[in-house]
């Protein structure tokens, strides 16, 4: 194989795939990125098992052939060369090698045979719908940070996704740690009635994230039972699925909450920030006092000492005192989208169900805390 690219463009797509491959591999074939070079193109491919990229760029192929070098060193290699260098990728010569040039700079590295690299993307797809990339990253920014990070429960650590059929069929995706919960819905994209439940693991999740990079492009995704493929342009990551039942999140969003509060939420987001200053790092409580038209933010810890701040609110529900995990009501603040969040409440140990007054498409709840 001998192919001529162009630096920046290597580099990008070594950025794309090389984020996959993780640092300690205890089977060197998963070190690599798989490099072929074919038709006018240049395809660079990496696994950790669980999850795989492929992206696709144009380069000049002298002779076309196959090899994997290791990923986080080829990116390093390249990252370094200078801008607007022409690479020549060579693995015509010694064999077990690859020399990479780049005007008077050249590496060699050793490879493993590209027979060895796994493929993951093989298996059919039950279903395939196109879904805008702005939709797709709104899905995954609002819910994201509740996904949870405790293995025990390793059916929560991704992001349900799931259809609701019926007259306003729905996209949804939801995430949970059990603390907090975040659901978000778009109209069902033409293709997706009828798709399975799935579980999209965190990692796959974080790497869709960073793969859109424009917010008007289309997506591609297919699915089945156990696979995901998000295909971006000229880069397919295909990924395994969670194998887990997502638990009745519908049970856990309150439905009768009577006492509501609404906020200025910028106001309220500061001064949530503000109080917390003096949290402990363990605790994190902040307790709400609410009264008409009023509400008192207060945090007392012993070790450090107290804060309290009161806010104009809209309010006229009975007297109520809840305490809630200060992140957990930052990180759901940063979500709301509007100058207007409403808090509908029930008691101080029931969970919260918290929205932007303007977008009724997205909710979270929140368990309080004993403060």
């Amino acid at each position: 194989m001998k192919v001529t690219v162009e630096r920046s463009a290597l580099l990008k797509c070594l950025g794309h795939v090389h984020r996959v491959v993780e640092r300690r591999n205890t089977i060197p074939i998963l070190a690599n990125v798989l490099i072929r070079g074919g038709d006018a193109k240049l395809a660079l491919k990496a696994t950790d098992l669980d999850l795989e990229v492929v992206e696709t760029i144009a380069a000049e192929v002298g002779s076309a052939g196959a090899t994997t070098v290791p990923a986080h060193m080829i990116y390093d290699i390249v990252r370094k060369l200078p801008e607007g260098a022409q690479v020549v990728l060579d693995a015509s010569g010694e064999r077990g090698s690859l020399t990479i040039r780049a005007g008077r700079a050249q590496f060699s590295l050793q490879t493993l045979p590209e027979s060895d690299f796994p493929d993951l993307a093989a298996g059919e797809m039950t279903h395939r719908f196109p879904v805008s990339a702005k939709d797709l990253k709104r899905l995954i920014d609002k819910t994201q940070f509740a996904i949870s990070t405790e293995e025990t429960r390793y059916y929560l650590n991704g992001i349900y996704l799931h259809g609701l059929d019926g007259k306003d069929a729905t996209l949804r995706a939801v995430a949970t740690d059990g603390h907090r919960l975040a659901q978000v819905d778009l109209p069902a994209p033409s293709g997706a009635a009828g798709m399975p439940g799935v579980i999209v693991p965190r990692k796959t999740v974080g790497e869709v994230q960073r793969l859109i990079e424009d917010a008007e492009a289309e997506i591609t995704v297919e699915l089945s039972q156990t696979k995901i493929r998000f295909t971006l342009g000229d880069v397919v990551l295909t990924s395994k699925l969670i194998d887990g039942t997502f638990p009745d999140y519908a049970r856990v969003i309150p439905l009768g909450n009577d006492k509501e509060l609404t906020v200025d939420k910028p106001d309220f987001e500061a001064a949530v920030d503000r109080v917390s200053t003096v949290s402990s790092e363990r605790g994190r409580a902040v307790k709400l006092s609410l009264s008409a038209g009023k509400l008192i933010l207060s945090v007392t810890n012993p070790d450090s000492g107290s804060a309290t701040e009161e806010i104009e609110v809209e309010y006229d529900a009975e007297r109520l005192d809840i305490g809630f995990n200060s992140r957990y009501l930052l990180d759901i603040a940063a979500q709301i989208e509007g100058e207007v969040a409403v808090l509908r409440l029930a008691d101080p140990g029931s969970p919260t169900l918290i929205q932007d007054r303007d977008a009724k498409d997205a909710l979270y709840v929140l368990m309080p805390m004993r403060v």
